[in-house]
């Protein structure tokens, strides 16, 4: 290897060590800079109508800051008491679905094996309770954890000032980095990152317009079928899509439960159903081709997989730098397999030194 690359791969070695051991103090800064990134661009517009960078930078997140805590105040204290609600309610509810179950497992014992028959219904005599009991474990953990409360403490306070800085002074940072670039390759570079910039608009602007519209959708639309606790489940649904597929899913198989264990009828379970399926079509066929379309180049399968390994490897932060990670990978895979489709190597030919 030669010694760019011995430099390169040091660098991201260290950067992954830091990632891994400073997960959590990087969390708000991480956030942070996720805001500037998606606010830059007002603050640019407002710029352009001759407002000064400081001035355009305090009303962008000034605004942002209010609507944000406008929104706490209006949601979060129903949908605390409705998680809440429903973590208390949990155990009732698998032993509902356990009482439920136990005449469908009843018809299936004359299709299956007897002795299959007598583990499914034993299966769900014995493991209702236990997995009530988990489930109310990770919501308590997650309603009352002190990292997690350290977090959304150091997120709501560490945050904003970390994002009005770095909006303050995006284009003096922008114009750093660029001079750090190597010189000879710096033209490749700068079109690699507009690339990058380009998916990671597409798709977290978009996206993050997309999962909004939907949080209210189906918070709506869960709470006008008259489902407990509908306005929690739509919201969290909607705040999760940004997984393909994965929020829908978590959504649909939450409502249709708690469907089953209240209306105890085919109506209310379709009626919840309908709601899910209005909004799958939305998402599919006006919301994600209207905000987000097709240039973002980011398949849903890489996304799950990107936000499922930076979870694993460093947490919540990895979280946060999945999509970007995703992103840089995506465009560096792209750029490589055109420079690959392009040589002698690909074409059969032999290289132009005359060499074998």
């Amino acid at each position: 290897m030669t010694r760019h690359a011995w430099f390169w791969l040091a660098l991201l070695t260290l950067t992954g060590f830091a990632l891994y051991e400073l997960g959590s103090v990087l969390v708000p800064f991480v956030a942070g800079a996720a805001v500037a990134y998606l606010l830059d661009p007002l603050v640019d517009a407002l710029q352009r109508r001759r407002l000064s960078r400081p001035l355009a930078t305090v009303v962008v997140t000034g605004t942002f800051c209010l609507a944000v805590v406008l929104l706490l105040l209006l949601l979060a204290p129903v949908l605390i008491g409705q998680v809440a609600g429903f973590a208390r309610r949990l155990p009732d509810y698998m032993n509902a679905l356990r009482d439920r179950a136990l005449p469908l497992i009843d018809m299936a014992r004359e299709m299956l094996p007897p002795d299959l028959a007598e583990r499914l219904r034993a299966g769900a005599m014995d493991y209702a309770g236990p997995a009530a009991s988990w489930l109310v474990g990770i919501v308590g953990g997650l309603l009352g954890g002190g990292v997690i409360i350290v977090n959304l403490v150091s997120i709501a306070v560490i945050t904003p000032i970390v994002a009005f800085y770095l909006l303050l002074d995006w284009p003096r940072l922008v114009a750093r980095l660029d001079s750090w670039l190597p010189r000879q390759h710096a033209d490749t570079i700068r079109e690699q990152v507009r690339l990058v910039d380009r998916t990671l608009a597409g798709f977290l602007r978009g996206q993050a317009t997309v999962c909004f519209v939907l949080a209210c959708f189906y918070g709506l639309g869960l709470s006008l079928v008259g489902l407990d606790f509908g306005l929690a489940i739509g919201v969290l649904t909607g705040l999760i899509s940004f997984v393909p597929y994965f929020g829908m899913a978590i959504g649909l198989i939450i409502g249709v439960s708690l469907a089953l264990v209240q209306f105890g009828s085919l109506k209310g379970v379709l009626m919840v159903v309908a709601v899910f399926a209005v909004g799958q079509f939305a998402e599919g066929n006006f919301l994600t081709p209207r905000f987000v379309g097709n240039r973002v180049g980011l398949h849903p399968v890489w996304i799950i997989f990107a936000l499922l390994a930076g979870g694993a490897l460093f947490g919540f932060v990895g979280i946060l730098l999945a999509v970007p990670a995703a992103a840089v990978i995506g465009v560096g895979v792209r750029f490589a397999l055109a420079r690959y489709l392009a040589s002698p190597f690909y074409l059969g030919q032999q290289p132009t030194d005359g060499g074998p």
